[in-house]
């Protein structure tokens, strides 16, 4: 039936516009205006998506010439990490504002670039194409990101959406001291929350500098030097006392001799997995000396894959709590994934000052505006073109809210200069669809 003429409805390009809108206090008057522009065109372009191919999706006249909006990356006067702020606040308040705890995850990625100079760019091994008899090198950004992650209301693997972002560069802070950063920024923005945060094992060492307050969990070397919290009886002489007990076994030997095993259902990405569960509290010395971790083996009842080792610095914290919890921490994953591949997070061709590490962070942080406005307006109930070929989808993917997004700015460009009869507007949906789904 039709909806009484009374009710107000919060159109959803209003729901974006206005998104967009609360991001101006990062900006000049200026650059909010070629802000405006910019993001609209980054989620409207299909194909690469250089600075002048995304202009064209603003019409045959941009309202400034396409200079200005190169300018805007390399040299203009705006805060990235003003943005970062505003985004995270929004989706913390939207999306995850029942939560006490934030769940982040945290782990850097490789945006491949072309040039003979690009700014911040450097040769590194390419995690995508190594394998372990060649490892690839490339040339690029290498980016340490920080996703939050949030459960869709409409169940399944959760999402990881970025709220803040570094460049890694050769001679300068490393990965760990990057993750430091934007581990207090993010406490700034959030003071009294509790913060959960996940990486991979190559962030293990974190453990031992996360601020206090600040829950960590992480893959265990299998062979970690790791010691009894009992401290001997101290006998008498010289000499200060002893920080650590007796050493024990190493992770991958103690799971072998291990024989109390607790079964437990794991939610791995939203699915249940059956488990066995071996868990002990133990002092990592060498990484974490103030304070012990609790350790989590992980076996497969059935054998056919290889134990997993975890640790987190919570002690009261169950053992399939902490393997659920890594579990999802392959949303940040989807995301490096789905940022290149319909955002062309690695196209811009900008080489000079900030302009390679802005359109970088841009792309990340449009992934996680679309997500927030595509759960804000579809909430539980998504929305996506059905298609005969994936017949058991149940849940949408990030190109469907990408499409989404299209349809509704499409729609307001294209019927605001066109006639609304039934028959030109079934032709032009079929023309906006076409739009909406281009890759």
């Amino acid at each position: 039936g039709r909806r009484p003429e009374n009710t107000e409805v919060t159109a959803p390009v209003e729901v974006w516009e206005a998104f967009v809108a609360a991001c101006a206090p990062a900006f000049t008057q200026p650059s909010f205006t070629l802000f405006g522009d910019l993001l609209r065109a980054w989620a409207l372009c299909p194909g690469r998506h250089t600075v002048t191919h995304m202009l064209c999706m603003l019409g045959p006249a941009p309202r400034r010439k396409h200079d200005a909006y190169h300018r805007f990356l390399r040299a203009g006067a705006w805060s990235m990490a003003a943005l970062w702020r505003l985004l995270a606040q929004a989706l913390a308040a939207g999306l995850a504002g029942a939560l006490d705890d934030l769940l982040l995850d945290l782990d850097d990625t490789l945006f491949h670039k072309t040039g003979r100079k690009v700014e911040s760019a450097g040769v590194f091994r390419d995690a995508v194409r190594y394998v372990k008899s060649h490892v690839v090198y490339a040339l690029g950004l290498n980016l340490v990101v920080m996703t939050l992650r949030v459960s869709a209301p409409w169940g399944g693997e959760p999402l990881g959406l970025p709220i803040n972002m570094r460049v890694y560069r050769k001679n300068g802070p490393s990965h760990l001291d990057l993750a430091l950063q934007m581990l207090r920024e993010v406490m700034v923005w959030f003071p009294g929350r509790v913060i959960r945060l996940c990486a991979d094992g190559a962030y293990s060492s974190l453990a031992g500098r996360v601020p206090e307050g600040v829950i960590f969990t992480s893959r265990l070397r299998r062979d970690a030097a790791l010691y009894e919290i009992k401290l001997p009886r101290r006998r008498p002489g010289r000499g200060r006392p002893r920080t650590k007990g007796a050493r024990l076994p190493a992770p991958e030997e103690m799971a072998g001799r291990a024989r109390k095993w607790t079964p437990a259902v794991i939610d791995c990405r939203g699915r249940p997995k059956e488990r066995l569960i071996y868990t002990r509290m133990v002092l990592w010395y060498r990484v974490c000396p103030d304070r012990p971790v609790k350790l989590v083996i992980v076996r497969d009842p059935a054998g056919k894959e290889p134990d997993d080792f975890f640790f987190t610095t919570e002690a009261e914290a169950a053992g399939q709590d902490v393997v659920g919890g890594y579990c999802g921490r392959w949303s940040i994953e989807d995301t490096f994934r789905n940022t290149k591949q319909y955002l062309g997070g690695e196209d811009p061709q900008t080489w000079k000052g900030q302009g390679p590490e802005r359109a970088a962070a841009l792309s990340l942080w449009i992934y996680a505006a679309v997500w927030y406005w595509y759960i804000t307006v579809h909430g539980a109930k998504p929305v996506w073109v059905r298609t005969p070929w994936y017949t058991a989808k149940n849940t949408p993917s990030f190109a469907d809210a990408l499409g989404a997004l299209r349809r509704e700015l499409w729609g307001r460009s294209i019927y605001a200069r066109s006639d609304v009869r039934p028959q030109v507007r079934k032709i032009a949906d079929i023309l906006i669809g076409a739009l909406a789904g281009a890759t």
